[in-house]
């Protein structure tokens, strides 16, 4: 490099010839941590085999719900300049996406990507953080209409950056598109509208509204709250400027009870979760922060956990046909075998054994138990497939009760299920007294869709009859269906009237309007008249005899809940570690900083911070990790001067003179920026009443 000589003083690029890349560079996909030989595993290759068909579901479901209003917002934005030209207001559509922050930006890549590949449009998606001043929100603008065109073909960005203004972008649009008799329209997507700063935005809206006349501008706006924000933020100076059209996106909620419906509580999906687990996942969903990526994540986790566990646990795995059951267990190792023999139902099932020889073969003999274990491994398909029809069934008979003791959601029952006999619950003795309070009419439309129910479970499995796929035990549906028709029959051709007691009854009950009985004997009469059987209609009687069918035939029957006692080998398919979940996927911020603080090399897993207790401090220690164990020391109120000079002991030399009141410069410097930095943190705040003293926040 060739010496610069200068009068003043600066910096000098030498480019030594470098240029940019061509194109943008795709990133490399990331490789699994995990080696090669754990991918190999017959668990390992269960769990991805599972995991993505039950991805796949996910996402077309997504995409599904997300489609419709992508295609009406496509259609708004063809459309915004077609049938006339300005009209002196900006096309202008509000998105309401409800509150789920973490998936808001991923719906909006997604509808920026549409709009790129489905329309004759240019798209730029402006965030808060990039448009904090109008300057910045202009640069931003103009520089991803310009270089998202020419970024493919150029080598060097074609606008320097006081040369991204609208005057450019106008230029640059006519001499681009003049010539064509359709023009492009330029989109630009607010997508956190809410966290703009007011005046920038009104500011950034009129002026785009000057440039309408020849640049066709269309904006989009991300509201997560409600369509009242944008006429609070915006005056209606600015909101004259703009043609409002308003589209409401699917809630959050009701995605996620979709995805829950349609992949994880059906029969097809064995994997499932404890009663503890689903409420601890939809308690995150719920309380934190309505994402559907996270809950799929943390059901991802959930997924990886219960493989990864035991290897026996790939049993659980979605399987085409008994031959796949078949070669699953054939490739099991002895150990593997040991570890279902130790299952906690695995015991229940040998002692109900009649046979000591069937006992001891069991217990013994590992190719007994290969031959016996791919039967019971559909038994425990077969259960889950009679206990969400069963689920379903109950489903539609108490969703729309008043009040809906038992929840309107099939989640909700999901976990009373799983988590306990539901046929014990006060709730469910409530739910089957409102049943018994249903007219005729209303009674034999829930049993219409309680046979629909059924058909389809059938009709199901006959598809995977077809395509050759495990096929499941549709007899015991079968069965209740026919139960079903019967006592339907009987309810439709049931009448209203009176079935009446024995005469003698019904004389007693015209002797109690005898006009010279008195108060005391009526009262007798009275309760006497309780005691005796009430009469009651056709249809009463009729709906008693279904309600009844249904509590005793199916649900206490197929809603049995899934432990060690009541099906073998179900642990293999449930999981049930709630604490690891809530360990991994709930985090503890402040706990965790007081650990790194605390004791830094908990994290670093460095040698020279090593303590020999929780309480000792070493002078190697980061200076914010000294400045925090000092603190933790003092009480409310801490002097600054007695801070700092406990700081100097530590960091300093030993053999330094403790009467040196003089402070090294460096030293103080070092003990101001820890200072700041626990303030930034939140551990102490500035004191109003003694300027020297500063108010320690946590305890």
């Amino acid at each position: 490099m060739e010496a610069t000589n200068s009068i003043s003083k600066g910096v000098f690029v030498f480019k030594n010839g470098a240029t940019h890349a061509k194109g943008v560079r795709k990133a490399k996909p990331a490789e699994s941590f995990l080696s090669s030989s754990v991918r190999r595993q017959p668990w390992y290759r269960n769990y991805r085999n599972h995991w993505d068909k039950i991805q796949t579901m996910i996402d077309e479901i997504q995409s599904s719900s997300y489609g419709k209003i992508l295609d009406d917002l496509l259609a708004f934005i063809e459309n915004s300049y077609n049938s006339q030209g300005y009209d002196g207001v900006l096309p202008t559509a509000a998105l309401l996406t409800g509150i789920n922050q973490i998936d808001h930006m991923s719906q909006f890549e997604k509808l920026a990507s549409r709009i790129r590949s489905n329309t004759f449009s240019y798209v730029v998606l402006l965030q808060s953080r990039d448009g904090s001043n109008l300057k910045q929100a202009i640069e931003t603008i103009v520089e991803g209409f310009v270089e998202e065109q020419t970024e493919e073909y150029a080598e060097e960005k074609l606008l320097r950056k006081n040369q991204l203004n609208l005057v450019v972008l106008k230029a640059w649009y006519l001499e681009k598109h003049n010539q064509m008799e359709r023009k492009p329209n330029l989109t630009v997507i607010l997508s956190d509208f809410e966290l703009f700063n007011p005046s920038v935005l009104q500011d950034i809206i009129i002026i785009l509204n000057s440039y309408a006349t020849s640049l066709p501008f269309v904006l989009i706006f991300g509201v997560a709250t409600s369509i009242t924000t944008v006429h609070n933020v915006l005056p209606y100076h600015v909101t004259s400027k703009i043609k409002l059209s308003i589209f409401q996106s699917e809630p959050s909620i009701t995605n996620l009870n979709t995805i829950i419906d349609n992949v994880l509580l059906r029969p097809y999906c064995p994997f499932h979760l404890s009663g503890r687990v689903f409420k601890l996942l939809l308690d995150i969903f719920l309380f934190y922060d309505f994402s559907v990526n996270r809950f799929v994540q943390t059901l991802k986790y959930s997924f990886f956990e219960h493989y990864f566990a035991k290897s026996i646990n790939g049993l659980s795995t979605i399987v085409g046909d008994e031959d796949e059951v078949h070669e699953m267990v054939n490739q099991l190792s002895t150990a593997e075998l040991d570890n279902i023999r130790q299952l906690p139902s695995f015991r229940p099932f040998v002692e109900s054994l009649q046979h000591p020889q069937e006992v001891v073969d069991f217990l013994t003999n590992d190719e007994h138990l290969k031959r016996s274990l791919p039967g019971m491994l559909i038994q425990v398909h077969n259960y889950w497939f009679t206990f969400h029809c069963a689920l379903e069934i109950l489903q539609a008979l108490v969703s729309d009760l008043p009040k809906a003791p038992l929840g309107k959601q099939l989640r909700e029952l999901y976990c009373l299920c799983v988590y306990g006999d539901v046929t014990e619950l006060p709730e469910f003795k409530e739910c089957i007294q409102l049943l018994l309070f249903l007219s005729k009419e209303e009674m034999l439309q829930k049993v219409k869709k309680v046979l629909e129910i059924v058909l389809t479970y059938v009709s199901n499995n006959d598809r995977l009859s077809m395509e050759g796929c495990l096929v499941y035990d549709v007899g015991p549906v079968e069965q209740l269906a026919n139960g079903l028709v019967v006592l339907s029959d009987e309810l439709d051709a049931a009448r209203h009237e009176y079935i009446l007691g024995n005469r003698q009854q019904d004389q007693q009950q015209q002797q109690l309007l005898s006009p010279s009985m008195g108060r005391q004997e009526l009262r007798e009469k009275l309760l006497t008249a309780a005691r005796h059987a009430k009469s009651e209609s056709e249809v009463t009687r009729a709906v008693g005899r279904l309600v009844d069918y249904f509590v005793r035939d199916i649900f206490q029957r197929y809603l049995r809940p899934p432990n060690s006692r009541t099906v073998p080998l179900i642990e293999l398919f449930l999981f049930s570690d709630s604490t690891t979940v809530r360990h991994h996927m709930v985090g503890t911020p402040r706990a965790a900083i007081h650990t790194a603080l605390n004791n830094p090399q908990y994290y670093t897993q460095c040698e020279c911070c090593v303590l020999d207790n929780e309480y000792s401090i070493v002078p190697t220690m980061p200076d914010l990790s000294i400045a925090y164990k000092l603190h933790l020391e003092c009480g409310r109120m801490i002097n600054l001067f007695d801070w700092m000079q406990a700081f100097r002991t530590v960091v300093e030399d030993n053999q330094a003179d403790e009467g040196e009141r003089s402070i090294d410069p460096k030293i103080q410097a070092r003990f101001t920026r820890a200072v700041t930095e626990l303030q930034f943190l939140g551990f102490i705040k500035t004191s109003k009443r003694k300027t020297d003293h500063v108010t320690r926040l946590t305890w």
